[in-house]
């Protein structure tokens, strides 16, 4: 049995998350607050509807989940929600919002990522935060040997190269506690 009368927006969060549910005029029918244990019970007892979320942290696992127990769900991108808040800002209008999003059909929804799909994602991620962090350090030990006269051009296979090197030179300026660091 399809509920297509209504539509769920639900509000995510860390531990409690806020359901509205509304009809075909957009009239708010049902307000709900759960927590992340009772969610799924909670969606469970419904019948099968059309499920709004922002896209957000956490959304493509509710969103496999929500699907497994037989509901159509949408994830909607974020900055196009906001167009639909009235009112003061508060999680029962921003689950209002969602729903309401979803139920005029304007925005181009978000695909849910399947685990594999994420896990994808999340490596690339990862990656691409591990080079920025690895450069962040090679600037700051340049900028540091900079200090004490050492200046190496930029690079990170020369600051590879040149770092033993600069560390066994006992006539430049580098201290032992800043030699023990470099190392």
């Amino acid at each position: 049995m399809t509920d297509q009368q209504h539509t769920v927006g639900i509000d995510l969060a860390k531990n409690s998350f806020y359901i509205v549910v509304v009809d075909k005029s957009c009239r708010v029918v049902e307000k709900k607050k759960r927590t992340r244990s009772q969610l799924v019970s909670y969606i469970a007892q419904r019948p099968e509807s059309t499920i709004a979320m922002e896209a957000c942290a956490s959304s493509h696992y509710w969103a496999r989940t929500l699907t497994q127990l037989g509901h159509n769900v949408v994830l909607l991108p974020a900055q196009h929600v906001k167009g639909y808040s009235r009112g003061q800002k508060n999680d029962y209008n921003d689950a209002q919002a969602i729903a309401e999003a979803c139920h005029h059909g304007a925005i181009r929804p978000v695909l849910p990522k399947t685990v594999d799909e994420q896990d994808d994602s999340t490596f690339a991620r990862i990656r691409q935060q591990l080079v920025h962090d690895r450069t962040r350090l090679a600037n700051h030990i340049r900028g540091i040997l900079a200090e004490y006269g050492i200046v190496l051009p930029v690079g990170l296979h020369i600051l590879k190269r040149s770092l033993p090197e600069i560390l066994e030179d006992a006539d430049n300026q580098l201290t032992y506690r800043m030699r023990l660091l470099l190392s």
